[in-house]
């Protein structure tokens, strides 16, 4: 049977939002090990191989390949997938492929995340040079290098390095035609999708500078540069990384700061943000971007349903301070002191009368501190 597909790997729930993850070249998709299962809690996760890497079939392209081309097989995978519209990140080649995308079909895109890539590859003469030496040669001499391309002195992750010795020498001579012939310099100030550049900062492949050169001509981009990173970077850094890539799909925790503020009132918050300690900050973190910045502005419920629910929770497991500060939240979500009381009757039921009982004292409590003095 004739393979005209990417090899891939699908992570997370069928009906997410779609992410598909590139490679570098001389990688194969295990480039994202420590990302993907992480970003896979929200995102349905694709990440594939380039032809002759992994488990992707050499010959899906040939001598003379261009990043169109691999890019239009990127595009077949998604067909294949079902896939009309997706986020997309990718390292070095494979982030050359998400930049061909955003340029030529970015209606298929969401955003893009172009890591340790660049716009062009420093001329085609080197790379002409290594495709005909590796066609020649094979891959030994340059599998060798690789850490030092790849990672900072004294890192290393053998399976990648694996990777790269046996990935088919003419489909890797092929992508290094393909790099030889790239160059969008001219295009980048079309590019209208959400972009990320991000850097490694001890890169040797792609400096830096060539992150930054994207970042100037893309409107509204976006660079971070990651101290203590080399060229593969998810491998090396996948929390710093992970942490970038996140922001990018899901939005920065302001989003859920200011949801946060608009139910608890900004003197709360000012409140906890003023007793916050190196201590406690990651879990003010947590707070504001998982429970008001992914739940409570989930459209599937209103903020007065998730009030009703919370203040059900809260009186379950008897948090009666919380449940002081959520009654205050659902008046200004707009339910009612009658209202309040019946979600409170509900919990007589469910919950136990004792529990009811000094719910009905704390909301009492906090509703007449409402009534005009």
């Amino acid at each position: 049977m004739t393979v005209t597909h990417l090899n891939h790997r699908a992570e997370g729930a069928a009906s997410a939002t779609p992410l598909l993850l590139g490679p570098s070249l001389g990688t194969s998709l295990a480039l994202w090990d420590q990302v993907a299962p992480e970003l896979s809690a929200s995102h349905r996760v694709i990440r594939w191989d380039l032809p002759g890497h992994g488990g992707s079939a050499a010959d899906l392209i040939g001598p003379g390949a261009t990043v169109g081309d691999l890019a239009a097989l990127v595009l077949a995978l998604a067909d294949a997938l079902g896939v009309d519209r997706f986020a997309y990140a990718g390292v070095s080649l494979g982030g050359a492929v998400g930049l061909h995308l955003a340029v030529h079909h970015p209606e298929r895109l969401t955003s893009l995340a172009v890591l340790c890539s660049s716009a062009h590859f420093g001329g085609a003469a080197p790379w002409r040079e290594r495709a005909e030496r590796v066609r020649r040669e094979g891959l030994e001499w340059l599998a060798g290098s690789a850490d030092a391309r790849w990672f900072t002195p004294g890192f290393s992750v053998p399976e990648l390095v694996r990777d790269h010795r046996t990935a088919d020498p003419e489909a890797y001579a092929a992508c290094c035609d393909a790099l030889a012939a790239f160059d969008l310099r001219d295009r980048l100030a079309g590019i209208t999708v959400p972009t990320l550049l991000v850097a490694g900062r001890e890169d040797p492949a792609t400096p830096p500078a060539h992150l930054r050169e994207i970042a100037d001509a893309v409107p509204g981009a976006t660079l971070v540069e990651l101290p203590g990173a080399s060229h593969l970077a998810p491998a090396q850094v996948p929390g710093a990384v992970l942490a970038a890539l996140r922001t990018q799909l899901d939005g920065p925790p302001a989003r859920g700061l200011t949801v946060r503020r608009q139910v608890l009132g900004d003197a709360h918050v000012d409140r906890a943000q003023a007793r916050q300690t190196p201590f406690t900050a990651r879990f003010q973190d947590f707070i504001s971007r998982y429970a008001w910045g992914e739940i409570w502005t989930d459209p599937t419920l209103s903020r007065r349903e998730r009030s009703m629910i919370t203040l059900t929770a809260l009186v379950a497991h008897g948090h009666y301070d919380e449940l002081a500060m959520h009654v205050r939240a659902a008046r200004r979500n707009g339910l009612t002191p009658e209202e309040i009381g019946a979600v409170l009757m509900q919990t007589a039921v469910y919950c136990g009368v004792p529990a009811a009982n000094s719910a009905f004292a704390t909301a009492q409590r906090v509703l007449a501190e409402e009534e005009p003095g």
